[in-house]
């Protein structure tokens, strides 16, 4: 199996015009690291790296955790890419959630050229997302005490605020703007999807600082050592099954038949066939994780803050119990996945929109009539591989939460074993490999798989 994959990766590079495609995005990838390292002018974020690489700074806030996973380290290192690629995420999402409950958009996705149109409209809302994101991360900066708890060192190096204010907000923007589209140019010309490979980049370059952590746990410089062979060899097959049961979710599908009736479209006459629409078992993918995270965060941090400014401890003591590794902060976390797989299908699979395309091309699913019949089979069967998708995505989001505060993991090392890096990594490297199977069958090349093709079962 190995030597089949070495020798896959071989051919690629046989292939001129996908050799020069792998090329064109390694280049460009390695350009997005350096987006993470350049300094912002007037900043000086050395004495905030060495705070925030001592064990447990990152672990005790969610929020940073996360933004840090998606950044690649940015955050910490106060570079110009420190917003990293969520604003332009963000921005498609919102617009994707519109055009299912705007008739407008709607419509205009369906027309020729209403996709690119679309696409505009998302650079325009990042631009705006990045001025205001920009705003706080420059305030928030400049009192770094706050997003940092326990950090009392100074930041900003200028004198003039204003200037610093109006000069951090367009370099953070400008970042932004730059891998959105260094993201876009490997989607056109190289091998990929852009915005998902320079998250994956970011998440695979905190491997090295995962894999000191992870060694510290087996071999401390000071103290006790907690941990032995047998847990090594628990992680190991922890993290092999962890990764089994993403791929397997990631590309399972429930394959629907459709079988086609003979037709005459003027002199024409187009024979009937079967086929099969493919329902992918988790259809929401990563969001429900991202959107329940941030929603749970907000709440925490406002409440916590109402409490001390008010000086009522029920306040405080419900924004603490909205923190990680508290029971109430797991239950809703639970929930929110669930609700939040279930309202991404219900925006995004119109089944109404499939049955009267069926119907209009001739389709029909056998035992089902045309039509709402049509529709109601597809919501009832969506709705039953959404609930299987929603308990997988619960348990590998939970799965570092509890790694990291049952048993005293680091974080750091906790998160490659599941949750959001893990189904973005596993999830990116799959879509990648499918599109360089693709150029490979089509030159008579043997693909990564003995049949030559990465299937989906469910």
């Amino acid at each position: 199996m190995f030597k089949t994959i070495v020798n896959t990766f071989a051919n690629c590079f046989k292939i001129p015009e996908l050799k020069s495609r792998i090329v064109f995005t390694l280049l460009v990838l390695a350009i997005c690291r350096i987006i993470a390292w350049v300094p912002t002018p007037g900043l000086d974020a050395t004495e905030l790296r060495a705070y925030l690489q001592k064990p447990g700074q990152m672990d005790s806030n969610s929020l940073l955790s996360m933004y840090s996973l998606f950044t690649g380290g940015a955050l910490q290192n106060c570079a110009i890419g420190a917003l990293g690629i969520m604003p332009y995420i963000t921005a498609t999402i919102i617009i994707q959630l519109l055009t299912a409950v705007v008739p407008t958009l709607s419509k205009l996705a369906r027309e020729e050229g209403g996709r690119a149109k679309i696409i505009q409209y998302s650079r325009y809302l990042t631009v705006l997302l990045c001025l205001g994101h920009g705003t706080l991360m420059t305030i928030g900066w400049e009192n770094p005490g706050q997003i940092f708890p326990g950090f009392d060192k100074k930041l900003v190096v200028v004198d003039n605020l204003w200037w610093y204010r109006i000069q951090t907000i367009l370099a953070l923007a400008t970042g932004t703007l730059l891998l959105m589209w260094l993201g876009e140019q490997i989607t056109e010309r190289g091998i990929g999807n852009g915005v998902s490979l320079i998250i994956t980049i970011g998440i695979v370059a905190d491997l090295p600082v995962a894999g000191q952590q992870l060694y510290y746990m087996f071999f401390p410089e000071v103290g006790e050592r907690k941990f032995n062979l047998f847990h090594a060899i628990a992680l190991l097959l922890l993290l092999c099954a962890v990764v089994a049961a993403v791929v397997a979710v990631t590309q399972a599908q429930r394959k629907i038949p459709v079988q086609y009736a003979q037709r005459a479209v003027g002199r024409k006459v187009y024979a009937g066939g079967s086929s099969f629409m493919p329902l992918r078992v988790n259809y929401a993918g990563v969001m429900p994780i991202i959107f329940a995270q941030a929603v749970l965060v907000f709440p925490a941090m406002a409440l916590t803050k109402l409490g001390q400014i008010s000086s009522i401890k029920f306040f405080e003591d419900i924004g603490n119990d909205l923190n990680r590794g508290q029971l109430l902060y797991y239950c809703l976390y639970t929930a929110m996945i669930l609700f939040f797989s279930y309202f991404w299908v219900a925006t995004q699979f119109n089944e109404l929109q499939i049955s009267d395309d069926l119907k209009k091309y001739g389709g029909y699913i056998p035992g089902v009539r045309p039509g709402q019949a049509t529709s109601d089979f597809l919501h009832r069967t969506m709705s039953r591989i959404t609930l299987a998708g929603a308990v997988f995505l619960t348990v590998i989001a939970v799965i570092p939460m509890l790694m990291a505060d049952a048993f005293g993991i680091n974080y750091r090392v906790s998160q490659f074993f599941g949750g959001t890096s893990m189904l973005i990594t596993v999830g990116v490297m799959l879509d990648t490999m499918r599109q360089m199977e693709s150029h490979l069958l089509m030159r008579h090349y043997d693909g990564f798989l003995k049949k030559g093709r990465i299937r989906g079962r469910f």
